[in-house]
């Protein structure tokens, strides 16, 4: 069965370009390296041949999980989504109701998280428990130490 996997434009183009990269640069070199290997003598007793070998086994296999992802990709339609709650490709500003803390994310497809640019999957706890809410709501929401409990103070799309 497949695994249809949601991607914004942004994240649709880095899946092609790193599927391009692997292909047209990684697939070539991979098929060098094992020539190179190959000229330097006794395949039985070459271990450099034999890492050759392993390296483009696992760059095959890289590539078809990454064509399986790019067929069962689907493009997000922005403009069929609602502005009025969280949904994913949602800009969300919270506060945690323990320290006050505000903390904005962009909710995102697993594949497009990132942490640090402030994007979160909508798989994740903190998204799953952010998802439907409106603004005003309290989120509680279950983390591996506890409880969180954050109120919505903004909801935007860009």
């Amino acid at each position: 069965m497949s695994n249809v996997s949601y991607y914004t434009a942004e994240g649709l183009k880095k899946l092609r370009e790193e599927l391009d990269y692997l292909k047209s640069v990684m697939r070539p070199k991979a098929s060098q390296d094992i020539a190179e290997a190959r000229d330097k003598g006794d395949l039985s007793e070459n271990a450099e041949y034999d890492a050759a070998k392993e390296a483009q086994g696992l760059l095959e296999l890289k590539i078809a999980k990454l064509e399986e992802v790019h067929s069962n990709a689907r493009l997000i339609d922005e403009s069929q989504l609602d502005v009025s709650k969280v949904l994913v490709l949602s800009k969300v500003k919270i506060k945690n109701q323990a320290n006050g803390m505000v903390l904005d994310y962009m909710l995102v497809a697993e594949s497009e998280a990132d942490l640090k640019s402030g994007k979160i999957s909508v798989t994740s706890p903190i998204g799953k428990g952010l998802l439907g809410k409106t603004v005003g709501e309290v989120a509680e929401i279950t983390i591996p130490n506890g409880t969180i409990k954050f109120e919505i103070l903004e909801v935007s799309r860009d």
